[in-house]
C-alpha cells in the first residue's frame, strides 16, 4: 500500500534521509543527522485521543513518521507538517491473510527506511511492529501497554491473545504501561519483565489536557437544558464505548435499581454502542426512561463531565482509565470498578469509591451514597481535580516520555 504525507511529496521522502532540520527547525546543517522514530497504531483514533501532544513535541527533536490504517480517508490534520503519515493495511481483528500482510508490509517499510526507534500502541498494533522490528534489527522497539483483552477471558481465547502480549513484550526492547498497577500485573502473569517495563509520571497514556477539562458552568447549563435535567438533579455520567465488559449492564442495573428510591437521579450515556446494547440498556431502565439519556459518540467529551455530578466506569479490565482522570480535571469525582489500573486513576475515600467488580449491589450502593451526599460529592470533586492537575497533567506525562527518549536514543 503506498504511503502520503502530510506535508510535501518532498517532504514525504526527505522524512526518511540520513539529512534533516536542525535542531531549531531551520535548514539541515551539513553533517547533522536528525534521528527517525515511527509510531504504529491501528487506528487513527488512538492518536487522535492519546498521542497528538507526545506527537507534536517529539516532532522538534525527532523525525516523525505515523503509521496507521487510512482505508477510510482519515487524517491527522491537527499534527504539524514535519510529521509524515503512512497508510498501512493494520486491522483491529484478527485476520490471518491481513496479518500477514501487514507484518509484511512493516518489514518493507522498516528495512527501507531504516528507522531509529519504533513505537507502538495497541494490541495489534504493537504484535506486529514488534515482529517487524525485531526482523529487521530496528535498535530501539517500545510498546506501550494500555489494558489487557484476555484478562476478562478464559480457556483457549485467554491463552491466544495472552501468548500474542507475551510475544510483544520479548520482541521489543523497551516496555511501556500506562498504570503501576497493570505494570505489577503484567510482571505478576509473566508477561513482561521488570527490569523492561516502566511507567511514565504517575501514569496514564498521555495525562489528561487540563486547558481543555476544566469546570465549565456555562457548557453544565447548557448541556442540561438540552436534555431537559434540572439545575438540581443528580447526574451520574458514563463516557465510553459500550460493551459489556465495560461494565455497562451492570450499571443500568444499578441506576434503575437507584431510580426507585431517587426521584431526580439521571444517566448520561455518552459513546459508540459497538455491541448493540442500547435495547438491553433501555430495557432494564424502562421504568426510569424518561431520566435515560444516550449521546452517542462526541468529539466534546468535557461539556459532559461538566454537566455530571458522578462519572461511573464499572469496568472488568482497564489499563488505567483516562475518563476518570479527565472528569476529576471538570472537578467530578467517580464510581468505578476496584480493578487494576483503575486503583491508581482513583484514591478511593478521597476521589471517588471503589466498587466489586461485577457487583451490581454494591455498584449501587456507592452510587446511592454520592446521591445522598452533595457535599461529599464536592469534596472528592475538589480533591480529584487538585489530583488530577498535580499527578496527571498532560505535559508531566509528555515531559516523561520527551526524557525516556533522550535516554534511549540520545
Amino acid at each position: 500500500m503506498p504511503y502520503f504525507a502530510q506535508g510535501t511529496p518532498d517532504l514525504a521522502r526527505s522524512c526518511g534521509s540520513r539529512g534533516g532540520r536542525s535542531a531549531g527547525g531551520g535548514w539541515p546543517i551539513e553533517g547533522f543527522h536528525m534521528k527517525s522514530l515511527c509510531f504504529i497504531v491501528s487506528s487513527p483514533s488512538t492518536v487522535k485521543a492519546f498521542l497528538m501532544e507526545q506527537i507534536d513535541a517529539l516532532s522538534k527533536r525527532y523525525q516523525i513518521c505515523v503509521v496507521f490504517n487510512v482505508e477510510n480517508g482519515d487524517t491527522l490534520p491537527g499534527l504539524g507538517a514535519e510529521v509524515e503519515i503512512i497508510a498501512a493495511p493494520i486491522v483491529r481483528n484478527i485476520s490471518v491473510i491481513r496479518d500477514l500482510r501487514a507484518l509484511l508490509f512493516l518489514i518493507t517499510l522498516f528495512r527501507r527506511r531504516e528507522f531509529d526507534a519504533i513505537h507502538s500502541v495497541t494490541p495489534k498494533a504493537g504484535l506486529l511492529a514488534a515482529l517487524a522490528g525485531a526482523i529487521t534489527r530496528i535498535r530501539v522497539r517500545t510498546h506501550m501497554f494500555t489494558g489487557q483483552v484476555w484478562a476478562t477471558r478464559s480457556g483457549l481465547a485467554r491463552n491466544v491473545l495472552k501468548t500474542a502480549d507475551i510475544v510483544t513484550g520479548r520482541m521489543t526492547t523497551h516496555v511501556l504501561v500506562d498504570s503501576p498497577s497493570q505494570r505489577d500485573f503484567l510482571v505478576r502473569e509473566r508477561v513482561v519483565s521488570a527490569p523492561k517495563s516502566r511507567v511514565l509520571a504517575s501514569g496514564s497514556i498521555s495525562g489528561v489536557e487540563t486547558a481543555r477539562f476544566h469546570p465549565d458552568s456555562e457548557s453544565r447549563n447548557r448541556i442540561r437544558q438540552g436534555e431537559g435535567i434540572g439545575v438540581d438533579a443528580v447526574v451520574f455520567l458514563y463516557v465510553g464505548r459500550l460493551k459489556v465488559d465495560k461494565g455497562v449492564l451492570d450499571l443500568a442495573q444499578a441506576f434503575a435499581q437507584l431510580c426507585t428510591d431517587h426521584s431526580d437521579v439521571w444517566l448520561i450515556v455518552v459513546g459508540p454502542d459497538e455491541e448493540g446494547l442500547r435495547p438491553c440498556i433501555e430495557k432494564i431502565c424502562s421504568k426510569s426512561a424518561r431520566r435515560l439519556r444516550f449521546v452517542g459518540q462526541t468529539s466534546v467529551p468535557q461539556e459532559y463531565m461538566a454537566a455530571a455530578d458522578v462519572l461511573c466506569l464499572p469496568s472488568y479490565r482497564e489499563g488505567f482509565g483516562s475518563v476518570i482522570i479527565q472528569a476529576a480535571a471538570v472537578g467530578v469525582p467517580a464510581v468505578a470498578s476496584n480493578i487494576y489500573g483503575i486503583v491508581d486513576a482513583i484514591e478511593s475515600g478521597q476521589t471517588g469509591l471503589l466498587h466489586t467488580a461485577g457487583d451490581v449491589a454494591d455498584l449501587q450502593l456507592k452510587m446511592t451514597q454520592m446521591t445522598d451526599a452533595p457535599e461529599l460529592r464536592k469534596r472528592m470533586g475538589a480533591n480529584a481535580q487538585t489530583r488530577a492537575r498535580n499527578r496527571f497533567a498532560g505535559e508531566l506525562v509528555t515531559s516523561a516520555l520527551l526524557d525516556f527518549y533522550s535516554e534511549v536514543l540520545g
